[in-house]
C-alpha cells in the first residue's frame, strides 16, 4: 500500500467498480505476496505446534494448516464481511437496497472471488503440506471437507447487530481491546497542549494517504481553522505530511488511542475498524472520511447510531465540508450525549467480556 500503485489504488477504490479494478490490477502482486505469507504461516505453525489455529481470512493458509495438523480452526474478523446474510449487502458492494436476493447474491460473488487464489492455495496444499487439492465448491468459511468454520466477530452488537439468519457458528463477541501499556508516557509537549485550551479535535487517517499526503494535511488544517477549533493531527502511517503549523494545531506521529481519545472533543478518521472502536469507546463524536472496503460501513453505522455526522467519502472531502462536520459534532448536544451514552455502554460491556471469547464457542463446533 506504500508503493505508488498502492497509493493510486486508495485514490480509486472508493466504490465497488474502483475496488474491483484495483484488485485486478494488483492481483499478480497479491498472489506473490500471499505465496510468501503461506510459507511464513506454515513455518510459524511448525514452530508453535498449536492445539488450535485462529486466523483472519486474509491469512489464507489458516484452515489448511489446521487440517494438516489435525487441530480445530476458528476464523476471527473485525468486520461483518464473510458470513452471508439476506439482511444486508456484502461490504464493498453497492448498497442498492434491492432486497434479500441481491444481498444473498453479493455474498455468493464475494465467496467466488476467493477462488481467484485457488492456484496458489492448491500449490501450497500439495507442495508444502502434502495434502490433496480443495474442491471447487469450498467456500472461505468451510474446511476442505465442507464442515463450517466457526467465525468470531470482534465488535459490539451495540454498534453492528447480529443478523438473525446467521448460523450458530457465527458469533459477535464484543470488541477486542488491548490492555494499555503501563510504561507508556505521553510527551510533555502533548500534555501542555491539551491543558492550554479547549479540548482539540483529533484528525488521523493512518496509512490511508492516496497520492498526495501534503494536500490532505493542508485540507485538514484549513478545515480546523474554518471551524475555529484546536486540533491534533496524527501523521503516523503516512496519511498526512504536515509542517509549519499554527500554535492551535499540534502534530504527533502516533499515540495510543485509548489514552488520547477521551481527552479530545471529537475524532476524525478513515473509519478503520480499530480506530472506530476506540472513538466509540471513548464516548466522543466521530466523523468518518472513508477510503475503501469496510470504512464506509463503519461510517454509516456511526451516522445511524446518532454519534457522528454522515460520512464524507475521501473523493468528496473538502475543507468546507469537513469544517461543517466538525462544527456540528462539537456543538450538537444530541450527538454529544449519544456518543457519551454509547461509550459508557461499550466500556461497561467490555469489562463483562474480559473472559476469552473462545469460551463462547462450544467444544463440539471446533473439535
Amino acid at each position: 500500500m506504500n508503493s505508488e500503485a498502492g497509493r493510486e489504488a486508495m485514490e480509486n477504490a472508493g466504490n465497488f467498480f474502483g475496488l474491483i479494478k484495483t484488485i485486478l490490477t494488483l492481483l499478480k502482486e497479491l498472489k506473490a505476496l500471499n505465496r510468501e505469507m503461506l510459507k511464513d504461516s506454515w513455518n510459524a505453525a511448525q514452530a508453535a505446534k498449536p492445539e488450535l489455529v485462529i486466523f483472519h481470512p486474509k491469512a489464507m493458509g489458516g484452515s489448511h494448516i489446521a487440517e494438516k495438523l489435525g487441530v480445530p480452526a476458528i476464523m476471527a474478523v473485525l468486520v461483518p464481511v464473510i458470513v452471508p446474510t439476506v439482511e444486508s449487502v456484502a461490504i464493498g458492494f453497492p448498497n442498492c437496497q434491492l432486497g434479500p436476493l441481491y444481498n444473498k447474491l453479493s455474498y455468493t460473488v464475494l465467496h467466488k472471488g476467493y477462488h481467484a487464489y485457488d492456484d496458489i492455495i492448491n500449490e501450497f496444499r500439495q507442495e508444502q503440506l502434502g495434502i490433496v487439492k480443495i474442491p471447487l465448491s469450498t467456500s472461505p468459511i468451510q474446511m476442505a471437507n465442507g464442515k463450517p468454520i466457526p467465525v468470531l466477530h470482534g465488535y459490539s452488537e451495540l454498534v453492528s447487530p447480529r443478523p438473525r439468519d446467521w448460523p450458530n457458528t457465527a458469533y459477535v463477541t464484543g470488541y477486542w481491546f488491548l490492555a494499555e501499556k503501563s510504561n507508556w508516557q505521553a510527551p510533555v509537549e502533548l500534555i501542555n497542549f491539551l491543558e492550554a485550551g479547549e479540548k482539540p479535535v483529533y484528525v488521523g487517517f493512518g496509512s490511508m494517504a492516496g497520492l498526495n499526503p501534503q494536500r490532505m494535511a493542508n485540507l485538514v488544517v484549513d478545515a480546523l481553522q474554518k471551524a475555529s477549533v484546536r486540533g491534533i493531527i496524527a501523521t503516523g502511517g503516512g496519511g498526512m505530511e504536515a509542517s509549519n503549523l499554527r500554535e492551535t494545531i499540534f502534530k504527533i506521529d502516533r499515540v495510543p488511542h485509548s489514552w488520547l481519545f477521551s481527552r479530545v472533543a471529537a475524532v476524525v478518521h478513515h473509519g478503520g475498524a480499530g480506530t472506530t472502536a476506540a472513538g466509540l469507546r471513548a464516548g466522543v463524536p466521530t466523523i468518518v472520511c472513508p477510503f475503501m472496503v469496510d470504512q464506509p460501513y463503519w461510517g454509516e453505522r456511526v451516522y445511524a447510531l446518532g454519534v457522528g455526522t454522515k460520512p464524507i467519502p475521501q473523493k468528496k472531502l473538502t475543507a468546507k465540508k469537513l469544517a461543517e462536520a466538525i462544527r456540528e459534532v462539537t456543538t450538537d448536544q444530541v450527538i454529544r450525549q449519544n456518543a457519551k451514552t454509547l461509550g459508557e455502554k461499550i466500556r461497561s460491556l467490555t469489562v463483562l467480556q474480559m473472559q476469552s471469547p473462545l469460551e463462547k464457542v462450544s467444544h463440539s463446533q471446533v473439535k
